[in-house]
């Protein structure tokens, strides 16, 4: 790998200088979810307590990682313009249909079914970027797959999940432009106020470097542990039907981005990137989705967004694992 300085955080585009980050971001997951799995009940719960920042959360998030957006990845988005629309519209096609697929054959029902085709919807987890680099994968690739996708959920995510809850029965109230509201107002206005910020203020990107990634980590896993905290009496009642049906929306996923990339001919480290990237999915922000737009009718929605966090990573990273003796050279 010719450029490892540019190593993005697990749910970040930018610069990351710590690969081993993959190491830790799953038993964290683990570490913050049992947590909030056993807080005791009759005091202060602040994860509960927490739901009404979910919002804001993601909005601060989004804001330090667009401060991490170095301004060639910007460029690069530019110059591989064919590359990368190719990779979002394999992931807007892959996605959805996988996940309507499973909700239709696997029986899933009311929240559970609304929150499988959610994770469907959403853009590609940021966390693909850091496992691309330990893949041998083309990184700058995977940030401007990332970059696109995020930037484009305001109108992309609305009508995916309009199209797909209509085709799959759903009872949601689902209501695009007030989702497009939300999403321009807690992803793309803060991406693009943190760069511009980061791109005229050297002094503020000297901040931003070492503190964005953690805030962006800490969110992610603050967020999961806040469904936890919201689902304790649910999450001992989960069916398997529904593990089932995320595992296979994630095998799908990982399975179309390599395809699509060996057909449009892309070279081994791109059909990587595109891989990953379709596979894992922004479970964070689906989950404040489902909470913030489906959570008085439909609480588990947010479940099956959730769980994808722990099998995308998991996942990924056994995928990792079984490319990287052929590019241990190239790491």
């Amino acid at each position: 790998m010719s450029n490892p300085q540019n190593l993005p955080p697990s749910d970040a585009p930018g610069p990351q200088r710590n690969p081993s980050m993959r190491h830790w971001m799953f038993p964290m997951l683990c570490g913050f979810s049992l947590i909030a799995y056993f807080w005791p009940s009759g005091g202060i719960d602040p994860f509960v307590a927490s739901k009404a920042w979910l919002s804001w959360m993601i909005a601060a998030t989004m804001f330090a990682l667009g401060s991490l957006l170095p301004e060639d990845e910007v460029r690069r988005l530019r110059r591989q313009l064919p590359q990368v629309c190719l990779g979002t519209l394999t992931q807007c096609l892959v996605m959805p249909l996988a996940a309507l697929a499973v909700v239709r054959f696997g029986g899933l029902e009311g929240g559970y079914r609304l929150g499988v085709i959610l994770v469907g919807c959403v853009p590609g987890a940021m966390a693909s970027n850091v496992l691309t680099l330990a893949a041998g994968g083309n990184v700058s690739y995977s940030v401007s797959l990332t970059t696109m996708a995020t930037l484009a959920s305001p109108i992309t995510v609305p009508w995916l999940l309009v199209l797909m809850a209509g085709i799959s029965e759903s009872e949601a109230r689902i209501e695009p432009l007030s989702m497009m509201l939300t999403l321009a107002s807690t992803v793309l206005l803060p991406v693009i106020a943190g760069f511009s910020l980061a791109r005229w203020s050297p002094r503020f990107k000297a901040i931003a470097e070492p503190v964005g990634p953690i805030l962006a980590n800490f969110v992610i896993l603050w967020i999961i542990a806040v469904v936890v905290g919201l689902n304790r009496d649910r999450l001992a009642m989960i069916p398997l039907s529904l593990l089932a049906s995320l595992l296979v929306v994630n095998l799908v996923g990982y399975v179309g981005g390599y395809t699509a990339g060996a057909l449009a001919r892309m070279d081994e480290p791109m059909r990587r990137a595109l891989t990953l990237e379709v596979g894992m999915q922004n479970a964070g922000l689906g989950t404040m989705l489902a909470v913030g737009s489906f959570g008085d009718q439909f609480p588990e929605a947010a479940i099956p967004t959730a769980a994808y966090t722990f099998g995308c990573v998991f996942t990924g990273t056994i995928l990792v694992s079984l490319w990287r003796p052929r590019s241990a050279a190239a790491v």
